[in-house]
């Protein structure tokens, strides 16, 4: 059998910051901040709201849009760079939380490009035997981490988490091909120091913009399949320049992409699991579509997949 994604689901807090909100505490602007982002407003997690309790409440969407039991799971991977705490993980919390006694459970650090690294650990384990369900989950409480007085970050970065099982599908779905890199040297273009968010914008630009668009058609071609064969694009919600790169590079209409930046900002871990689900909710996504994944991230880290939706 092959192996794919049996179900998607989604959480963000209720608190929304809007642009006219950031005007208020730093020297920006509505106008300024659409233009040139595609951001309108994002959500920001309460004080005693943490990453695990937004994992939590996607994690059980996704749960019960697959049809099965927490118990079943064999395997629990959060991608995060905001966890808790060092440890115990998230991954161990959400664990205790589900009551999937049986699962095994560790965190990824991938940055933004952390689902599509946790989405393809997890396909190994069911390939080769292992495992049969995996709860693999983008998690971020990004505001703890934004210097709120850096008008250059602080109007990008949201809280959210969104999730996917991954289980075995039927013949011809699933995962078709799937590309993962890194590139170390790129590592001073986005990183945390002192516990804030520290980011060159023309480096991960210009990095982003050739990345996210050769990988998206890496992974049609390695699937075998043409540009025009594509039916939807999932790209990582960093910023609308970025993510039009990807979508014109693959030939696709606008009405083919998810665009959800302009209402959550980039969730990085986040991001595309939360598209995912909002697309598949909207029955904008239907079985046997054929959807390429694609995003970047810091490390810096990029990863893509096609796949033929469906179980």
């Amino acid at each position: 059998m092959a192996t794919g994604i049996i179900g998607v689901g989604h959480y963000v807090p209720e608190r929304i910051l809007t642009n006219f909100d950031l005007e208020k505490i730093v020297d920006t602007n509505d106008e300024w901040i659409r233009t040139r982002t595609g951001i309108e407003t994002r959500h920001i997690a309460n004080e005693s709201e943490n990453t695990s309790d937004l994992a939590y409440q996607a994690a059980l969407s996704a749960i019960a849009d697959a049809g099965i039991e927490a118990e079943e799971l064999d395997l629990i991977l959060v991608a995060t760079i905001t966890p808790d705490q060092p440890f115990p993980s998230v991954s161990c919390q959400l664990q205790a939380r589900l009551g999937a006694k049986k699962a095994a459970a560790m965190d990824i650090s991938a940055a933004c490009s952390g689902f599509i690294y946790g989405v393809v650990t997890a396909k190994q384990f069911i390939d080769n035997g292992t495992y049969k369900h995996i709860l693999v989950v983008g998690a971020e409480k990004l505001s703890k981490i934004t210097d709120w007085t850096d008008r250059n970050t602080c109007v990008l970065f949201g809280d959210g988490a969104g999730a996917a099982v991954v289980s075995h599908v039927s013949e011809g779905r699933g995962i078709l091909s799937y590309e993962l890199g890194a590139d170390g040297s790129g590592g001073a273009a986005l990183y945390q120091e002192d516990q804030k968010i520290r980011m060159n914008g023309r480096e991960v630009f210009k990095f982003a913009v050739r990345q996210m668009p050769e990988s998206s058609v890496n992974v049609v071609e390695k699937a075998g399949f043409q540009k025009d064969d594509v039916d939807f694009l999932i790209p990582h919600q960093a910023n609308v320049r970025i993510m039009e790169a990807a979508r014109t590079r693959l030939g696709i209409s606008e009405d083919k992409m998810a665009y959800s930046i302009n209402k959550y900002g980039n969730t990085s871990a986040a991001s595309i699991p939360i598209a995912l689900s909002e697309e598949v909710k909207a029955n904008k996504i239907h079985d046997d579509d054929l959807i390429v994944l694609v995003g970047f991230g810091g490390g810096l880290t990029w990863g893509a997949m096609a796949l033929r939706w469906g179980k």
